[in-house]
């Protein structure tokens, strides 16, 4: 992998990470997340992992869904805004 398509993938990947508040929720502690993402890890380790990451897919791709339409139904004066802002 190129070192660009290394940087935006694991640039992608930490949005991710904020996008689901775990950081909010552990107060912003690597330790906590780390070990979080092992306890995943363990767990895709089990036989029931494709039930698990199928499970996981669904909720991911609701939540996707859903923030798309939100954002939908912004004003379109505060959509404007908000991309001003960065």
């Amino acid at each position: 992998m190129k070192r660009r398509e290394r940087a935006r993938r694991l640039i992608e990947l930490g949005g991710l990470v904020v996008k689901s508040r775990l950081v909010e929720l552990v107060n912003d502690d690597r330790a906590a997340l780390y070990g979080a993402f092992l306890e995943l890890f363990l767990q895709l380790q089990q036989e029931t992992s494709e039930q698990v990451i199928a499970v996981w897919r669904r909720q991911g791709t609701r939540a996707f869904k859903a923030e798309a339409e939100e954002r939908s139904q912004q004003p379109e004066r505060h959509r404007h805004a908000q991309n001003r802002r960065g």
